[in-house]
């Protein structure tokens, strides 16, 4: 293990926020882990387990304790019929997996192209894209529990996947070192399930589109609306959608239509329960893209992005997303919930 002190967090993050850590140590096996942990917790020492820093708030004042920077490598294949089943490392890079997938003629995950991160975050808040999500394709994630000292390997239906979220979601007990998925081989073309991918491929929602090309346009449309990362973009310094798109009922639906006067964007999910784009609501509630205060923004090509201008505070970053949260919930009635997870900062004013 590669272990320093005080290092800053702020260039490990894709907010380009956040303070100081005491110490970081770049764990690259699961016996690094447990070392780390088993020195952590003897020191009664806090650990902030990172991957690229995609998803994360970190405070102004720092770390206090020990980040783990998540270094795990490799990834197995075997066959099985007519799918693979691939172990992948939590240390290794989301979107070049996906590469790899296409590359090889494996389908499942290609509408996930361009997602920032590490394998290992993609079970956490089950992400998703373009009408896929991780949890579809997870067959296992194999675990480290902290409180029982032991590793576990954990079959999907264990893992409590939903929208954007997962049993480990906001739980410092389990962390992930393997996922196990399964995918299918299939070198010609895959569905394309997503209304607005469809159109862009100008087909029908249900047909199939080279598995290539996919990934092709997914990649397009994000760096469209800011989310891939790139230095050349300034659009691009933020940590994806901020804000979750809430799932609510029709008697909501309705509520939020009569108080904008116009329908809202929704779709339908499971149970008769629908889905609100949290970026309308924010546009609607009076932030629309390009809205700001001093260096933190509505990113000028996503509503549900807020990007640092440069020179940020998390606390500015945070008074924002403050700002914004109110707002949509003094107009509508709805309280968003954050996508990324805060480390020693709350969204709470008096935290």
């Amino acid at each position: 293990m590669r272990a320093r002190g005080r290092v800053s967090l702020a260039p490990l993050t894709t907010l380009r926020v956040g303070g100081v850590a005491a110490r970081m140590v770049d764990v690259e096996s699961e016996a690094d882990l447990v070392a780390v942990l088993g020195e952590a917790d003897a020191r009664r020492e806090p650990v902030l387990i990172l991957g690229r820093g995609s998803n994360v708030v970190v405070a102004d004042e720092g770390f206090p304790g020990v980040v783990a920077r998540m270094a795990m490598a490799g990834i197995e294949v075997a066959r099985e019929g007519d799918r693979v089943l691939v172990d992948v490392a939590a240390g290794e890079d989301w979107d070049a997996f996906v590469a790899r997938a296409v590359d090889e003629g494996w389908s499942g995950v290609e509408c996930m192209s361009g997602i920032p991160g590490l394998v290992g975050a993609t079970p956490v808040q089950n992400v998703g894209a373009y009408g896929q999500e991780v949890g579809d394709s997870i067959v296992s994630v194999r675990i480290y529990d902290r409180q029982a000292r032991a590793f576990d390997t954990l079959p999907a239906a264990a893992c409590h996947f939903g929208y954007r979220a997962s049993l480990f979601k906001r739980r410092e007990r389990w962390i992930v070192t393997r996922v196990r998925f399964a995918l299918e081989v299939n070198r010609d073309a895959a569905p394309v399930r997503y209304a607005e991918l469809a159109r862009a491929l100008s087909l029908r929602e249900g047909q199939r589109a080279p598995t290539r090309v996919v990934r092709d346009e997914v990649v397009r449309l994000r760096r469209a609306k800011g989310m891939v990362l790139d230095p050349d973009d300034p659009e691009s310094v933020s940590a994806g959608s901020f804000f979750v798109n809430p799932i609510v009922s029709r008697d909501t639906v309705e509520d939020v239509a009569r108080r904008a006067g116009r329908r809202p964007a929704s779709f339908p999910e499971a149970g008769g329960a629908h889905k609100l784009a949290a970026a309308w609501l924010v546009e609607q509630a009076g932030f629309p893209r390009g809205w700001g205060l001093g260096r933190v923004g509505v990113s000028r090509k996503h509503a549900l992005a807020l990007v640092n201008r440069g020179g940020a505070t998390a606390s500015e970053l945070l008074a924002v997303a403050r700002r914004i949260r109110g707002g949509v919930s003094d107009r509508f009635g709805i309280l968003l919930e954050l996508e990324p997870v805060l480390v020693g900062c709350s969204l709470d004013a008096n935290a």
